[in-house]
């Protein structure tokens, strides 16, 4: 009995070492069997075949797991629950990814909210909307209007205009934020983002163009053009080309109208052929009077007694911007010449031309002489609000008095007719000389190709054209390289330049039939004429090229809000040192 005592504690005392010892160093206990113990044998029995049936266990079990691992793969599972950490920077990235944009369409809807208020007040204040300008015919235009404006309410009115263009400009950034945030969040093909009626917005469908036509001022300052008998003032001009020329002759008959003179226009061989490109009967039928004539007609009137008598140079160095070679080809015409003198000698020492007005013109420019010159115009600084604002500073009842010849516009038409359509923009993308001339200046105006096209996109997305005018003179590499960058909506813009003259196209046989075709400046009028149809306007800074198309724009009533220079406001983002 002591003997099974003290086996009995044995045992229970070796189970609690047993199960105090870590088990990696677990011992297993020698197992004696004395011969009078049958009575222990059973249990023995079964704690031996548990004990076994465990080892079993542990060894079987880690097979089991590592066939399951490679047969389910269930290595996939446990890396897909790795994306998911809290602490995951990809996560985060993508949780304040939703959050922007779920904070950015309920700022759309409050801005839609806005917008849907302005829309009942634009509609109720506005009485009749503005017909599109159609091209410009000869004497049936009108500048003035029956509608009396209120000059309070006029400000009222353009303000609320700006704020509701700055209003569809904010819409339409809050959506491309919208877009380029989703972009990352795509299954397949398919954007996360949903569709809602609600919210979704399109400016074209907005119910206001926000590149609505400038409305011409009600009134402008002009006065009449009522040329005294027998007194004539002479054109000169010589400075630059064509462009430059037509502002000469409009300064000239600005003085002509102040000193009530008719106008003699340059000789062909002298100046450019302008009855080729102007329509000069239109001028007189503005004024319905004669106040301009050919050099043909005053050679008629004087046949061999053809004289300036008076001289008077605005410009005092070179006097008249005349140099020797001009004074020989002008007296080879048969005009004999009076002495050339200065009107203020003292401006020869200026760098730049002082700015006047009409009472320094008429005292210094007033005389009873029957043919007078004041040599070129072009750099006159002169009354330029007065001069330079939609119409002119004449009082006439066309719309403008200097326009292409009837030809040349018929041709515009019919060209964009075949090519544009309604809705397109123009663009003057001048590049040949303009890189060293734009880089003498404060600001350079000669813009990379591919800031150009930046500059030139975000007209597009304002004017929503299909289609871009492209009147150039840039070289084929440079139009190609600005074609395929210029692309909206995943879709390129065409640039659509003239083509060469084809006998199967018959949009420009008048100008053919009529044997002014193929002409340098006719070609050059024909640009200008199409740029000026345009619904909005692309210009060069510092061409004044881009200065005779914003003239016709406004006294055609073409011009548009989103007219602008290219890339305005912007510098170059890289200018070449200069030599």
């Amino acid at each position: 009995m002591e003997r099974d005592r003290s086996s009995g504690d044995s045992s229970s005392d070796e189970e609690e070492e047993r199960g105090a010892l870590v088990p990696q160093n677990e011992v297993k206990p020698r197992c004696r069997f004395a011969a009078f113990e049958i009575g222990d044998l059973p249990a023995r029995i079964r704690r031996g075949f548990w004990t076994r049936k465990c080892y079993l266990l542990a060894i079987c079990l880690p097979l089991v797991i590592i066939l399951l691992f490679f047969s389910l793969d269930l290595g996939s599972l446990f890396r897909g629950v790795s994306i998911i950490r809290a602490d995951s920077t990809g996560d985060r990235m993508r949780e304040s990814e939703l959050q922007a944009i779920y904070l950015l369409r309920n700022q759309q809807l409050g801005l839609m909210r806005l917008w849907n208020r302005t829309l009942s007040f634009a509609h109720s204040r506005s009485e009749v909307s503005p017909s599109p300008p159609s091209a410009p015919f000869n004497s049936s235009n009108s500048t003035t209007s029956d509608r009396v404006v209120d000059p309070s309410q006029s400000l009222n009115s353009v303000s609320f205009e700006e704020f509701r263009s700055a209003l569809l400009e904010q819409i339409k950034l809050n959506k491309r934020i919208q877009n380029t945030l989703l972009s990352n969040h795509r299954v397949g093909n398919t954007s996360l983002a949903s569709s809602d009626d609600n919210v979704d917005f399109d400016p074209s469908n907005s119910g206001v163009d926000v590149c609505r036509k400038v409305e011409r001022p009600t009134e402008r300052r002009t006065i009449e053009w009522k040329p005294r008998k027998d007194r004539y003032l002479f054109a000169i001009c010589l400075s630059g080309q064509m462009s430059n020329h037509l502002i000469c002759l409009e300064k000239h008959m600005f003085f002509a109208a102040l000193l009530g003179r008719t106008l003699i226009f340059p000789s062909s061989k002298l100046d450019y052929q302008y009855d080729r490109v102007l329509d000069i009967d239109h001028i007189n039928e503005c004024f319905g009077r004669k106040v301009v004539i050919t050099f043909e007609e005053f050679h008629e009137m004087k046949k061999n007694k053809m004289r300036i008598d008076r001289f008077v140079c605005y410009i005092a160095s070179p006097p008249c911007y005349l140099d020797e070679e001009h004074i020989k080809r002008l007296k080879k015409l048969g005009i004999s010449l009076g002495k050339i003198e200065a009107a203020w000698p003292k401006d020869a020492k200026l760098k730049t031309q002082k700015k006047r007005v009409v009472d320094d013109i008429v005292p210094k420019f007033s005389s009873d002489d029957e043919v007078l010159a004041i040599g070129d115009m072009f750099y006159a600084d002169v009354e330029e609000e007065w001069v330079m604002q939609p119409g002119g500073p004449l009082a006439h009842k066309c719309k403008t008095v200097i326009q292409p010849s009837r030809l040349i516009i018929l041709t515009a038409q019919r060209f964009v007719q075949t090519f544009l359509g309604s809705n397109y923009i123009a663009l003057h993308f001048r590049r040949h000389g303009f890189l060293k001339f734009c880089n003498l200046k404060k600001e350079s105006c000669f813009y990379p190709i591919p800031q150009a096209a930046e500059c030139i996109l975000r007209v597009v997305e304002r004017a929503n054209a299909p289609v871009i005018y492209l009147s150039t003179d840039a070289a084929t590499s440079e139009t190609n390289l600005l074609q395929s960058m210029v692309a909206f909506n995943d879709k390129p813009v065409p640039l659509v330049k003239r083509p060469d003259h084809a006998s199967a196209e018959k949009w420009d046989a008048l100008l053919y039939r009529n044997h002014i075709g193929g002409d340098s400046q006719v070609e050059a009028m024909l640009d200008k004429t199409i740029c000026a149809l345009s619904n909005v306007f692309i210009g060069a800074s510092g061409s004044t090229f881009t200065e005779d198309i914003i003239r016709l724009r406004r006294g055609w009533d073409s011009a548009s809000q989103c007219d602008e220079y290219l890339c305005q406001g912007e510098l170059p983002n890289y200018i070449a040192e200069l030599q």
